[in-house]
């Protein structure tokens, strides 16, 4: 079952304080190759029009190398902190897939969300899913680990032991039970100085604004004038951003399962609630059709058992084979990771199968792929790591236990069986190193070209109305709905989504209206 491109829930109750999900990712294996610039590799673009401080930036030579059949790599320097270039820098990683075709236009950067989603192993690994033949035809696929994650200069906090114990202790008080705040904020204390002190000074600059600057710098490092660019879910934030900083070096973007960057944490619970509870009630009108069902009756008396089920592995956990144990927040986890898309939905039946037999593994093994956890206990990327680190800088929070607990309220009456387990998720960020997250607000991006914003009706992780409020912020956003299931849209078997996307990468044609695919 394929990890979904999706954006990391920022919030979690306070037994793993935080839960995350991304694509299954491995590193970008170089070694013993040879240095060079790489067959047809693009010339990097003078660095005359930059800023004096940032020419050496722009200016570096980049030196590409083979890592894989028809792949090439690259490390470049990035400031670590863009207001301050001098201060140090971080490395990035890079991969290119050559164009395929003999008609290139240029390069496309592909994100695939997270925060904490690499760009290179979705190249490495994934380049059909990430684009279609057509695109591969005509341009360089360009991913990129953004600053924080995988290979460029990575967040790093606890070890796998460690990790274990922070994700699937069912040992810690629920809110509402006695010492549970102060117990959480010492769980957030305790988790963030590890960050701090294993990542170093430049955990204070994993923030999605300069990750953006970062792509401007890799833009201009591949030759490009213009940034052509397909981010999925969070990478819809981010090529909002980069819109909204460079909108005068924009060329074609497109942002699918988007976010809208000017709601506030409390709305982001409450929305991404509601949507994955939407989502459970459509697995459960489509599974109670057939004769494999682990359900009977009607959609409400199954969301009634579910509910129950959390309850009951939340005062009694299931212990698995290892001597891991599922409470609530991991059969939570087990259950939103199915959710993403309805492919995955057979998943969910085993899942409910099992628990409700009493076996636990299952349920581990389903999050243990959601965190990028090995049969062996290894954590093969950093993702969850680095989307704390991003969400605690891109978003401000606040740990008052009466602002927590009312705005825990809203979040249950939206989602009353999801909502009680994607709240009070403030105290991570609110304890974390350098706590002063950005404030949220609209992206216009005036000045931009043409951006298209694609929302599918049913999306759980990104709901359709982001995408619809995205597009009208931006001064030239276009909105492309998908009507179905799962997150985000393109190459998902939808010829109209693809055509739609196709023709504005390639020919540049906008739709004079919302084709509202199928």
């Amino acid at each position: 079952m394929p990890r979904p491109n999706q954006t990391r829930r920022r919030v979690m109750g306070t037994l793993a304080l935080v839960i995350a999900a991304g694509l299954t990712l491995t590193g970008c294996v170089t070694a013993f190759l040879p240095s060079s610039t790489g067959k047809g590799a693009p010339s990097p673009l003078p660095a005359t029009e930059v800023a004096e401080n940032l020419r050496s930036f722009y200016g570096q030579e980049v030196s590409w190398r083979e890592c894989g059949s028809k792949l090439s790599c690259a490390d470049i320097k990035t400031p670590m902190n863009w207001e301050d270039p001098g201060a140090g820098d971080l490395t990035l990683s890079l991969v290119r897939s050559a164009a395929t075709g003999s008609n290139r236009i240029g390069s496309l950067l592909v994100n695939p969300g997270g925060p904490g989603g690499s760009g290179v192993e979705l190249v490495k690994d994934s380049l059909d899913f990430a684009v279609d033949k057509t695109l591969q035809s005509r341009f360089d696929v360009i991913g990129f680990d953004p600053r924080g994650v995988g290979e460029s200069s990575p967040v790093k906090c606890l070890s796998d032991r460690d990790t274990d114990k922070f994700l699937f202790d069912t040992t810690q008080p629920r809110p509402g039970q006695d010492g549970w705040l102060e117990a959480a904020r010492t769980q957030a204390r305790t988790y963030g100085e590890a960050c701090k002190k294993n990542t170093g000074p430049e955990l204070e600059f994993i923030t999605t604004v300069n990750s953006a600057r970062d792509m401007d710098l890799i833009r201009s490092l591949v030759g490009d004038p213009k940034l052509n660019y397909l981010g999925y879910s969070y990478g819809t934030f981010l090529g909002a951003t980069y819109a909204e900083l460079y909108p005068k070096n924009t060329g074609r973007l497109v942002l699918d399962g988007a976010i809208d960057p000017a709601v506030s944490s409390t709305e982001v619970s409450a929305t991404q609630a509601a949507g994955f509870e939407s989502a459970l009630r459509a697995y459960l009108a489509d599974c109670l059709t057939g004769s494999k069902c682990p359900f009977r009756g009607d959609v409400e008396s199954a969301m009634s058992t579910i509910s129950n089920l959390l309850e009951s592995v939340d005062a009694s956990p299931l212990k698995g084979k290892d001597g891991r144990k599922v409470g609530s927040s991991t059969l939570m986890t087990a259950i939103i990771f199915p959710l993403y898309s309805p492919n995955n939905w057979s998943a969910l039946s085993d899942l409910f199968t099992s628990v409700m037999a009493g076996d636990a593994d299952y349920a581990l093994y389903l999050a243990d792929m959601y965190f990028d956890r090995d049969a062996s206990g290894t954590y093969t990327s950093n993702s969850n790591d680095a989307f704390n680190a991003y969400n605690c800088r891109d978003y401000p929070s606040n740990d008052d236990p009466a602002v927590m607990e009312q705005e825990a309220a809203k979040i249950e009456a939206r989602a009353p069986i999801f909502g009680k387990y994607m709240s009070y998720g403030d105290v991570l960020c609110a304890n974390w190193p350098y706590p002063d997250g950005a404030e949220r607000g609209p992206i216009h991006a005036q000045g931009s070209a043409d951006i298209l914003v694609i929302g599918t009706t049913n999306d759980p992780a990104t709901p359709y109305a982001w995408a619809q409020s995205l597009a009208k912020q931006l001064e030239k956003g276009h909105l492309v709905t998908y009507q179905g299931e799962g997150h985000t849209a393109y190459n998902k078997g939808s010829k109209c989504i693809n055509s739609t996307v196709d023709d504005f990468f390639i020919d540049g044609k906008v739709p004079s209206s919302d084709p509202r695919c199928r």
